[in-house]
């Protein structure tokens, strides 16, 4: 027989290797500490008194008292959230199968609804009701039909912010043809590409848009057939183009015979920005498009009643799933405003009586810089939607505007990790429970901070980050849950770059964000940069994305963008501003003061360049690959530039002689 000291030492035993749980959940813990009960009781056969003091010893070990702080902070969020993504889900399943598409749910929202106003067209103060967007979109349809087209046939999208612009690619997908949204800003070789690699039979392009078509005209194939949709030039317009508004005239507004699509059959392609390179065409899929719908509508608790001022661009998933997917599915009023204006932002919410806004990017900065007027206290704006607010200007944003919530979202197109900020957490891109983090499958992961490539352990998996510790964004790919799934893009070798294997555990898939986050001790995550975009400097990281932040709120909201240049014989990148100041008015004395209070030494930029204005993309995001390629050589760049002299504590013109000596090591830096 074994004496009971041998019981009572391993049961020592027990609850030392235990409390190196200490990182788990609190839902581990106490499953651990059930089982340890039922061992000490049952098993070893100690009594209550040797039991209890022993399973409280090991749940302070094991950091219960944090796990227990953490849980009564965020169980209420964690819950929302469950609820939510449940809900989504059951949804989801429920769609696949009936083998619903987004025309199918429109459907029910135009038999819900009818005759409530669908759409807003700010430009001109029409209003289309769900019935009559319905009926366009079904002229649509059957015109396509009658030209010929098919299921699976691709048509290109090219055209300005208007209310024809969703009945066209409604109309489109209720017959299975699907639409490639091209961006409206791109001009000769980007635009023909984006037309090429979708395979478009079609160009709809908008008469706003004739020149740049004609300039493209030459370069597409001939057997891609071009409709113009506005204003009618015959003059203008290339050889061969029909007006697109006569032939719709004369089409039937009957709902088309709709084809045997899936839930998770193409919808359209958007695409990439193209701040590195040429555009990709994002897949998105039906399913893709109500989940990205969905999960804003029921985790920011919106309602049908809402009215949502979309001043986003539709090419983008922002304005045209985020925001006009709230009117297609759910019967939301939508004002869709041609293109962005600070000046008449709150004019127009104020007209619609909008309760939901939308931003995205430097758009609450643009906001943010216009004079103080009435109008800004006189809406009923209840709820900013978006992504890409800093948090520097987040609660000046929310004082002077007076918007109690804050509804910031992380997420892309094609990416299956999107976050939601649904407590409206300062700050905040979203969160990931900390009591339960595997029920949501997304992770950051360890990466190194020169190279951004994933760091793995002896296992070969990649290291999760603890609180405090900045990793790259993964979600785990789950192809056949269309929660998961990544369905990537028309070209198969940009898919294989985002995925990564052997993430969460051997065998497995990843999506890579390609974005830097970190998160707090209570899953709270914040965005920090795009990888690739963090440079080290003096053996230290800078995060561009705050250095930004900071030098725009000391300059009074000038657009500035700020990039890691080399220079030769020096580790690491060193950092330059590139400053939207037309007229040079930058008081470059206090600036440097401003900067000594504000930025450790290794944040402040080393060089400055000031510019008439700084290159955008169309979703408000800076473009600064052709910068950095530029870097801070006057013989190369014809801006004005600016070198921090350590020696005298502020910036010092930089000539063709003094960056001669800061090439060749002279000048110290």
């Amino acid at each position: 027989m074994v004496p009971r000291s041998c019981y009572r030492v391993e049961a020592a035993v027990m609850i030392r290797w235990l409390g190196h749980i200490s990182s788990t959940g609190l839902m581990l813990r106490l499953a651990c500490s059930t089982a340890l009960l039922f061992t000490l009781r049952m098993c070893v056969g100690l009594s209550w008194f040797q039991v209890l003091p022993s399973i409280f010893i090991f749940f302070l070990g094991s950091g219960g008292w944090k796990s227990l702080h953490v849980f009564s902070k965020t169980i209420y969020r964690d819950l929302h959230a469950a609820s939510v993504l449940l809900r989504v889900k059951l949804n989801v399943k429920k769609h696949l199968r009936e083998r619903n598409t987004v025309p199918k749910l429109f459907a029910k929202s135009v038999k819900k609804y009818g005759d409530k106003t669908a759409l807003i067209f700010e430009g001109t103060g029409e209003k289309w009701s769900f019935k009559e967007l319905d009926e366009y979109s079904n002229r649509v349809a059957n015109l396509l039909l009658q030209r010929g087209f098919t299921e699976g046939d691709v048509i290109a999208l090219f055209m300005e912010n208007r209310s024809q612009y969703v009945g066209l690619w409604l109309g489109m997908a209720k017959i299975g043809v699907e639409a490639a949204l091209i961006n409206f800003n791109l001009r000769l070789e980007a635009l023909v590409h984006c037309v090429n690699i979708s395979n478009a039979k079609a160009v709809v392009f908008g008469s706003e848009l004739t020149d740049a078509m004609c300039e493209v005209h030459s370069s597409m194939g001939k057997t891609v057939k071009l409709l113009c949709s506005g204003e009618w030039d015959p003059k203008r317009v290339p050889e061969g183009t029909e007006h697109l508004e006569p032939l719709l005239e004369t089409t039937s507004t009957n709902q088309p015979r709709q084809p045997d699509r899936s839930f998770t059959d193409r919808l359209f392609y958007i695409y990439t920005s193209g701040t590195t390179g040429m555009p990709k065409a994002a897949i998105v899929v039906h399913s893709r498009y109500y989940r990205m719908a969905a999960l804003v509508y029921y985790g920011f608790r919106m309602k049908s009643e809402d009215v949502l001022y979309d001043c986003l661009p539709l090419y983008h998933s922002a304005g045209n799933i985020v925001g006009v997917g709230q009117c297609l599915i759910h019967g939301m009023t939508v004002v869709i405003r041609k293109k962005f204006s600070a000046s008449k932002f709150w004019d127009d919410c104020i007209k619609y009586n909008c309760t939901i806004v939308q931003y995205i990017g430097e758009i609450c900065r643009y906001l943010l810089n216009q004079p103080k007027k009435d109008t800004e206290h006189q809406h009923k704006v209840r709820m900013a939607l978006g992504n890409g607010l800093r948090q520097s200007i987040w609660e000046e944003f929310t004082s002077r505007f007076n918007v109690p919530q804050i509804a910031e979202f992380y997420g892309a197109t094609e990416c299956n990790c999107s976050l939601g900020n649904f407590d409206n957490k300062t700050g905040a891109c979203g969160f990931n429970s900390r009591i339960l983090p595997y029920v949501y499958p997304i992770r950051l992961v360890k990466v190194n901070e020169e190279t951004m490539e994933l760091i793995r352990g002896p296992d070969g998996v990649c290291i999760p980050c603890g609180p405090g510790e900045p990793g790259q964004l993964v979600g785990r790919i789950i192809q056949n849950d269309p929660l998961r799934r990544f369905d990537g893009y028309v070209n198969q070798s940009a898919t294989n770059k985002k995925i990564a294997h052997d993430v969460f555990k051997k065998g497995d898939s990843a999506y890579l964000s390609g974005d830097v986050l970190v998160m707090d001790d209570y899953g709270y995550m914040y965005f920090r940069d795009r990888t690739g975009d963090t440079f080290r400097w003096k053996g230290e990281n800078v995060s561009t994305t705050e250095v930004e932040g900071t030098l725009s709120r000391l300059l009074d909201m000038k657009d500035v963008v700020v990039y890691g240049v080399e220079v030769p014989g020096a580790e690491g990148k060193a950092g330059m501003a590139a400053i939207a100041d037309p007229e040079h008015t930058t008081d470059l004395v206090k600036f440097s003061r401003d900067l000594e209070k504000a930025l450790p030494p290794y944040a402040r930029p080393v060089f400055l360049r000031f510019l008439p204005e700084v290159n955008k993309t169309g979703t408000f995001k800076f473009q600064k690959t052709d910068m950095r390629r530029e870097g801070f050589d006057p013989n190369v760049v014809s801006d004005k530039l600016y070198f921090l002299d350590c020696t005298k504590g502020q910036y010092v013109e930089l000539n063709v002689e003094l960056h001669r000596s800061i090439v060749s090591g002279k000048q110290k830096l």
